[in-house]
């Protein structure tokens, strides 16, 4: 029997080595020539049994390729066998030789090794004939964005000024409550205490402890203040001798019953609080009632007060008035400003950090912008416009051209509007027509030399200039010539970055000029030249 399994084994083992025998891998690449960063098609096959379990790998390394992609197995089966196929995309930045390493498959457990593959990798070559070499372009300053950190700070401040908003009026009521019960005369302030305690509700003996600390402290009060008796720190015993004392010398006449009903007030107390007793409800409410009228009678036995004793008690009461008015003034100040706060910072993430804070610290082009604007015509042809100011005629060297102007170079924002209408001369001849595409060049070049020069004239320089056609909301055509400049603006330390634009209206017996300049950082510059922009328009019709 032992013959016949191990010949099985052997038939079965026999049988496995020849199927892998039979196994076939072939490596195969679409070219073994590619340029710096040109696809490399990478091919793994093999042939095996049907009955075969084919495992590619599963992280292959292709190095000093690098692997864009990877198709899945594609399986094609023959009469008597399966052909597995695996596509790779590889590429390589680095031109040179080099090889494709050696791929591993599993068929049933055994190895199967790829051949190694040479890849030349070719520098592209680049004719400078006929493509133009450029320098590196510099680092570009990026100003960091701090909209985002500015909203996470804001939102806490919310939240923060909220809390302390809480925690302020819970604080304020109490010590409002406290300041009110000072001002109370003791007897008046011992009865609302008494009347408070009438409607505490006792189920367990932590209430019953606090509800006769209470009852006691009421009492022990109204005696240090108004009988001037040391209660607040003498225990029961002593509390009780010193009346005793008091009735036999006559100054406290209370009654004895009186007395004999506040030993057991106190006796029940002292119980409560130290031997954790737990009376019924009735016996606590009876308590009270003793109290109460032990304090009825302790204000009734008194003697009458004398003048000076008035003059105290009138002038500490009024220091009392006076400490509360002080602390309401303090309290209500405080309140206000964190209404106010809060109101600022609400402001802040609804309409924008820099929009609110611009408009508290006045800044210029927020308030040009955010002010009252005119509109008005100026010049012949009138031209309509609207300024955050009226624009101030300016008396011109040149007969011919008016001049409107808002500013300087120096200010946050300037407007200059010119007129140039030469005259026609009586009796003069007329001048032979011109080719209008020249005249209109020779004027843009005219237009574009006078600007350069009289920023130049300013003390300006890095001026860089664009021109362009467009038309305005109006429907105007107009040439655009725009750009940049650095200005030696007055009190600054360096030359400031500006926007400059010059709108040009060229007609065949004159032009107008429309030049605008802010500071290229001005957050309003661009809104209040769009705004002008969109008012501007020629008044035909008179």
């Amino acid at each position: 029997m032992k013959k016949y399994s191990w010949l099985v084994l052997a038939c079965f083992m026999s049988f496995s080595i020849g199927a892998q025998q039979q196994a076939e891998l072939k490596a195969a690449v679409d070219t073994t020539s590619i340029r710096i960063g040109e696809q490399l098609n990478y091919t793994l096959q093999i042939k095996a049994d049907s009955t075969a379990q084919v495992l590619f790998p599963e992280q292959p390394i292709f190095a000093p390729f690098e692997l864009l992609e990877e198709s899945p197995i594609d399986t094609l089966r023959a009469q008597s066998h399966y052909l597995y196929t695996k596509k790779y995309a590889l590429i390589q930045f680095d031109s040179g030789n080099y090889f494709l390493p050696q791929q591993q498959v599993l068929v049933d457990g055994f190895s199967k090794i790829a051949d190694l593959i040479p890849i030349r990798v070719n520098p592209v070559v680049v004719d400078t004939t006929k493509q133009n070499l450029f320098d590196i372009k510099p680092l570009t300053e990026v100003e960091k964005n701090y909209d985002a950190l500015i909203s996470r700070i804001l939102w806490g401040l919310v939240i923060g000024l909220v809390c302390i908003g809480i925690m302020y009026t819970y604080l304020f009521q109490k010590r409002k409550k406290e300041l009110r019960a000072q001002e109370l005369p003791p007897f008046e302030r011992a009865i609302e205490e008494l009347k408070a305690l009438e409607s505490e509700n006792l189920s367990e003996q932590e209430e019953f402890k606090r509800y006769y600390s209470r009852l006691t402290d009421v009492v022990r009060r109204y005696l240090e203040e108004e009988a001037k008796i040391d209660a607040l720190e003498s225990t029961s015993e002593e509390l009780l001798a010193k009346l005793e004392l008091r009735k036999d010398a006559g100054s406290l006449d209370l009654d004895r019953k009186t007395l004999m009903s506040l030993r057991a007030v106190l006796q029940n107390a002292d119980l409560v609080k130290f031997a954790k007793s737990m009376p019924e409800k009735y016996t606590a409410n009876e308590d009270r009632k003793a109290v109460e009228h032990v304090v009825i009678e302790t204000k009734e036995a008194l003697p009458e007060p004398t003048e000076e004793e008035l003059r105290e008690k009138a002038a500490y009461q009024e220091y009392l008035a006076k400490k509360r008015r002080k602390e309401q003034w303090i309290w209500g100040s405080a309140g206000v400003g964190i209404l106010a706060v809060l109101s600022l910072v609400v402001s802040m993430l609804v309409y924008g950090y820099y929009p609110v804070r611009d408009t508290l610290f006045r800044y210029p082009t927020k308030v040009l912008s955010g002010g009252t604007w005119y509109s008005s015509q100026y010049g012949t042809p009138p031209l309509a416009i609207e300024t955050p100011e009226i624009l101030e005629r300016i008396s011109a060297s040149e007969e011919p051209v008016q001049q409107f102007r808002f500013g300087s170079f120096d200010s946050p924002f300037y407007i200059n509007l010119s007129f140039d209408f030469p005259k026609q001369k009586a009796g003069a001849p007329e001048a032979p027509p011109a080719d209008p595409k020249q005249a209109d060049l020779e004027k843009g070049q005219e237009l574009v030399n006078s600007i350069i020069s009289s920023f130049e004239s300013a003390g300006a320089v890095n001026i860089f200039i664009k021109n362009d056609a467009v038309t305005l909301p109006s429907g105007l055509p107009v040439a655009k010539i725009y750009g940049t400049l650095d200005y030696p603006k007055y009190q600054e330390e360096q030359r400031v970055r500006c926007n400059f634009s010059a709108y040009l209206f060229a007609f065949d017996q004159g032009t107008i000029l429309l030049t605008l300049m802010y500071e290229k950082e001005d957050r309003y510059g661009e809104a209040i030249e769009q705004r002008i922009l969109n008012s501007l328009d020629l008044i035909k019709e008179l």
